[in-house]
């Protein structure tokens, strides 16, 4: 394998800053904005679903990139999930994770983003959630 530790580093750096600068820019670190989006019987707001179709635009041009390649620039090959069942971990863990976005407004990589605003309920949200991730591994994923 290539030495390119820090090319890695970098290359990580950037991409967390683009990220957190675009979920910034697109109002994403609101929780209210996004439970706005998922209350289709009332104020609904379709912001968010723009901000989704331009993710899995770039995403989609991404993969389709990486099928053009033989290996990715920073690392000897690609490393791609082979799972594919559809089991019920998979469907509770989607569901909580989902009941608590539709609670809290925020998921995993917003909310981090979210801590530079200094709100207390994003950092309560953070500690919850890595509390939770604690849980899983100390106690259900020893099990499976």
């Amino acid at each position: 394998m290539r030495n390119l530790a820090g090319s890695r580093v970098i290359a990580a750096l950037v991409s967390g800053l683009v990220f957190g600068l675009g979920l910034s820019l697109s109002g994403m670190l609101d929780p209210a904005r996004v439970r706005g989006f998922l209350d289709v019987t009332g104020a609904w707001d379709p912001s968010l679903a723009f901000v989704l179709a331009g993710a899995v635009a770039v995403a989609a041009l991404g993969a389709i990139l990486a099928k053009r390649m033989a290996a990715p620039m920073l690392d000897d090959q690609f490393h791609l999930p082979q799972g594919r069942l559809i089991d019920r971990r998979l469907v509770a863990g989607s569901a909580i994770f989902g009941i608590g976005w539709g609670i809290g407004g925020l998921c995993p990589g917003p909310a981090l983003a979210s801590l530079s605003l200094g709100l207390p309920a994003t950092v309560w949200f953070v500690v919850a959630m890595l509390a939770g991730m604690i849980v899983h591994d100390r106690f259900v994923a020893p099990s499976t």
